[in-house]
């Protein structure tokens, strides 16, 4: 079982969304010939995956593609990092508020495709609190780990990154549409969070208000 050290050190080493992915992501990516691939095509694979109503959607052209999104993986099974990760989640959807589902979407990725089917994912989300806009996402075992991979969840220690207790607790968030992506721990706190997605977005005004709510201000 990993420490909180270790996990802690796993997550800032992951931080950064390097630009790369594994060789050959871009050839296999099937997109629309009414639809050019966005900024982010070679970023983000267009691998099938599963949500928790069994839907299949493919990642990159109808999850992600010119959409600002947040991304990270867990496992329903997982009862240390995972139920506080998950609960900033729960949190951050809430301050988000209705533009979740709109033009901002959540996307959770199974560690565990054995055990999490759609499901047991649809259980856990109604579990969680998980809400509209916010898919848990599964494949193949092969697939979902191929994805760890790719989407650089990872830790530099292989020992560790063998471990799926001690996966980092990383969440990405990007604007595929500007090409803007960048990472923090999930266990930071939402407000934490939020402020930090502000930078997804240009200033609505002049005056360099953010799109994104604003987690200090009150709310009426």
């Amino acid at each position: 079982m990993a420490t909180r050290r270790e996990l802690l050190k796993s997550i800032g080493a992951g931080a950064a969304f390097l630009p790369t992915v594994a060789a050959g992501a871009a050839s296999r990516q099937a997109v629309c010939s009414h639809a050019p691939a966005g900024p982010s095509a070679q970023l983000i694979p267009d691998t099938v995956v599963m949500n928790q109503f069994g839907e299949r959607q493919r990642l990159y052209n109808d999850l992600v593609k010119g959409k600002i999104v947040t991304i990270n993986f867990f496992y329903t099974s997982c009862d240390e990092l995972c139920p506080i990760l998950m609960g900033n989640l729960v949190k951050l959807h809430t301050m988000l508020g209705p533009r979740v589902g709109k033009d901002i979407f959540m996307y959770s990725l199974t560690l565990d495709a054995d055990h999490d089917t759609p499901r047991v994912l649809r259980a856990y989300a109604e579990r969680m609190g998980v809400g509209t806009g916010w898919q848990l996402l599964t494949s193949d075992a092969a697939t979902m780990e191929k994805l760890r991979k790719q989407l650089k969840f990872t830790d530099p220690d292989p020992v560790l990154d063998k471990l799926k207790s001690a996966h980092t607790g990383l969440l990405r968030y990007g604007n595929e549409r500007l090409n803007r992506w960048a990472g923090c721990p999930g266990i930071t706190r939402p407000e934490e969070i939020l402020r930090r997605m502000s930078f997804l977005e240009p200033p609505r005004h002049p005056q360099g208000s953010p799109i994104l709510p604003n987690p200090t201000a009150k709310r009426s």
